[in-house]
């Protein structure tokens, strides 16, 4: 492992990605800065379940905050200006972004559609990383009309903490020697991966900064949240990370899943069950190996052993799963006659990513919150049989 004395890491986070690649469009086309008024994007306005995705720093100021409803933002502020979400731009909008970020290093990491992490150890020195990330910044502020935070760090932990001290448009720096200074005076729910449950628990015990949880002993800690996540925090608390930049998925290119049955099956509430089994099954294993996936294929064979196949391309990369699974439904019901006996049917996802963003129609849904904790609750059980099992 590389000493983070020898390392250089760059975090680059667009500033409010979605309303600036919405604004730098709208102004293209004649239009005004969403940036400068008080504006959101978020889905259809006319309906009522519709939530704030992303807010301009106006409209902040007037209270308005994403993932609250639309109805609620306009009530603060009537003459709100929204903006649909549009997917298609976004991505033309980070495909340059990364474009620019790996000029500077080929080994970068994209993280989520607007920020990556460059590992920089060979490219700069720490006498003129600040010097080399500004000019990062400032080349995609002229080149794309928006902005970034550059984090300058010596892991990726400290690198992503540093470019979320102050916005936008800034570059800071957070090196191992700087933690006390810099880090350990912060909030405890600053610290990476630190949730509101987990803030709670470690206030409830009077641990209010990350300097505090530093030097707080793991066996403590251990009781708040559990041993593997106690160990996590602690060394994130004294600012060490050891993941390296990872360049690209070399884990897997597919993953998929089939079932064979005993007997030939017509029942559509059967078949629907195999697909229900073969889902969750695909998705716990993305989910655990920290992919999305956004293309779906199934495939049915029938008593004859004649097979038909059929894949489908999602807007956006999911492990969520409900969403493949009614997408596995969906082309199901195109393939199959409903009178054909089944011999198997099988399910597989591609086109594989670590990015993180949502889409927005997703985001949305109501019901979405429902299926992710059905699944943390899947992966739970999983993961509790294999301990049992091993």
């Amino acid at each position: 492992m590389v000493p983070d004395s020898a390392r250089i890491i760059f975090h680059i986070d667009v500033n409010s990605a979605f309303l600036s690649w919405a604004a730098v469009k709208l102004v293209r086309e004649g239009g005004q800065d969403l940036r400068l008024i008080p504006s959101v994007v978020s889905g259809d306005p006319s309906d009522r379940r519709s939530i704030v995705t992303a807010a301009s720093i106006p409209a902040k100021r007037l209270g308005i905050k994403t993932a609250e409803p639309v109805t609620m933002a306009l009530r603060k502020y009537p003459q709100l200006v929204i903006v649909p979400g549009d997917w298609a731009w976004y991505r033309q909008c980070s495909d340059a972004f990364i474009d620019i970020c790996r000029s500077y290093s080929p080994v970068l990491q994209q993280f989520s559609i607007d920020e990556c992490f460059l590992d920089m150890s060979r490219r700069c020195g720490k006498e003129d990383a600040v010097e080399t990330g500004t000019r990062l910044k400032d080349e995609v502020k002229t080149k794309l009309g928006f902005t970034v935070n550059v984090g300058i760090g010596s892991n990726k932990l400290l690198a992503k903490m540093a470019s979320d001290f102050e916005k936008p448009d800034k570059v800071h720096t957070l090196w191992s020697e700087e933690v006390p200074q810099k880090m350990w005076p912060l909030g405890v729910r600053d610290l990476l991966w630190v949730g509101k449950k987990t803030e709670e628990r470690l206030l409830a015990s009077g641990i209010r900064t990350i300097g505090e949880l530093a030097a707080l002993g793991t066996g403590s800690l251990s009781r708040m949240v559990g041993k593997k996540f106690a160990e996590q925090l602690h060394e994130n608390a004294n600012g060490r990370d050891g993941s390296p930049v990872e360049t690209a998925v070399h884990e897997a290119k597919s993953y998929s899943a089939e079932r064979t049955f005993s007997r030939d099956l017509v029942s559509p509430e059967e078949l629907d069950r195999a697909f229900f089994r073969v889902a969750c099954i695909v998705a716990h294993r993305i989910r655990r190996d920290g992919f999305r996936a956004s293309t779906v294929s199934i495939f049915i064979k029938d008593k004859d052993f004649g097979v038909i196949q059929r894949q489908s391309q999602m807007e956006q990369p999911t492990d969520v799963t409900a969403v493949i699974l009614n997408e596995a439904r969906r082309l199901f019901a195109e393939i199959w006659d409903g009178v054909t006996p089944l011999r198997q049917v099988g399910l597989g996802v591609s086109k594989l990513t670590h990015e993180t963003y949502e889409q927005m129609s997703l985001f949305e849904n109501p019901r979405m919150e429902y299926y992710r904790d059905w699944d943390r609750r899947y992966d739970a059980e999983k993961a509790r049989a294999s301990r049992e099992k091993g």
